[in-house]
């Protein structure tokens, strides 16, 4: 039975945080004479447990910082986690996303290698079944990173590249009944291809509004991106295909201390070409419709829409009222299959660091289906 609860060590953050920062969550007087912050990189003990990977354990480190000392310059972030977990999954990750002197550039992207990772498989399409459970496992690396030049306060454009190079993927166990393999996975019906060692090499345009006070937690603004990744054969890509992404984000404070957040996202996804399984575009996880497992729906569009009620409640603590709904399909006209894909839930967030809105997250979602989640995660899902 997998484990439902998540547990982040809060007594160590507290001891780590108190000392480095104010207890206040207001923005820095522009008439005080700015001070360059101290970069803690200070491991943090992190103890979780998601649908995705049972129990785990590990390491995060998560630095915060501004580049000079304009105070309307936004931080920037880092991340870099280290686990493992109950399932034998093991992950090292980096991500970054930094703002120069004067928000001239914004440089972001994510190093990642997941070390024998098994996953549950259920096929692909708005239909697929709970019954249909498999687990296939293999390693990944994924590279990716993007440099977007300011035209004008809060619009930037740039490139992207991302590389994903899958090895070593097994079937590592049928679908069962009561115990018993009843069926081969549904991973077989995948093309052959698929099913080897694999590189997916892309590049494409990216165009970004980005009007958010704080990218780690949004009070107000919004933000907008539309990207495009284009993955083929003279990059090296194995397999050949683009991926469109609309991201849409709107946030509004409903009273002057910011005490209560509306947030909400609609997010859309959608590819042409010869799609190898893991490109696809995924519904569940701790980001898209929380409740449901990470890839119980897959397919090559998808489309997403979800709203976040977020309201300090005392101390350090927020909770989150959240729900959302979406679907995905080979083409938009399957959409109508299955019926639309729908979530809710409530989450708790503690502020691990109070002067730059880093919180730690915990969100129990619901799905249609029965399926039920409990997550734990550094930031908001959005």
């Amino acid at each position: 039975m997998r484990l439902r609860y998540a547990f982040g060590l809060l007594l160590i953050c507290l001891s780590v945080q108190s000392a480095a920062q104010a207890p206040t969550d207001s923005i820095p007087s522009l008439e005080t004479a700015p001070k360059r912050q101290k970069i803690s990189f200070v491991p943090i003990p992190i103890i979780f447990s998601q649908p995705e990977t049972g129990l785990g354990y590990g390491v995060a480190v998560l630095p915060v910082w501004r580049f000079g000392t304009d105070t309307l310059v936004r931080k920037s972030n880092a991340r870099l986690l280290a686990w493992r977990t109950q399932q034998r999954q093991s992950l090292i990750q980096l991500t970054h996303s930094m703002f120069t002197t004067n928000e001239q550039y914004i440089v972001s992207g994510e190093l990642s290698y997941y070390y024998r990772f098994p996953i549950n498989y259920y096929g692909t399409g708005p239909r697929t079944s709970r019954s249909d459970e498999s687990v296939i496992e293999y390693k990944v690396f994924i590279g990716q990173q993007r440099v977007l030049r300011r035209l004008r306060p809060d619009l930037f454009v740039g490139l992207q590249g991302r590389i994903t190079d899958l090895r070593d993927l097994q079937v590592k166990r049928d679908i069962e009944r009561d115990g018993m393999v009843v069926a081969p996975s549904r991973f077989q019906e995948r093309p052959v291809r698929e099913r080897q060692d694999t590189r997916v090499i892309g590049v494409g345009p990216v165009l970004l509004y980005d009007h958010r006070d704080n990218v780690l937690s949004a009070y107000r603004g919004s933000y907008l991106e539309l990207s495009a990744l284009f993955n083929g054969g003279a990059l090296g890509s194995d397999f050949q295909f683009g991926r469109y992404l609309l991201d849409a984000r709107r946030y509004i404070s409903l009273d002057q201390d910011h005490k209560t957040v509306l947030a909400g996202q609609v997010v859309g996804q959608f590819q042409a070409g010869a799609v190898p399984f893991r490109e696809l575009a995924n519904l569940g996880g701790d980001k898209l419709l929380r409740g449901y497992y990470d890839g119980r729906y897959r397919d090559r569009q998808l489309v997403v829409a979800q709203v976040e009620l977020r309201r300090q409640l005392f101390w350090r603590f927020n909770g989150v009222l959240f729900g959302g709904v979406g679907q995905v399909g080979n083409t938009l006209a399957d959409f109508d299959e299955g019926g639309l894909k729908y979530t809710g839930g409530a989450g708790l967030r503690f502020k691990f660091n109070r002067r730059d809105r880093l919180n730690v997250r915990f969100d129990y979602g619901v799905g249609r289906d029965g399926s039920t989640g409990f997550y734990f995660n550094f930031g908001e899902a959005f």
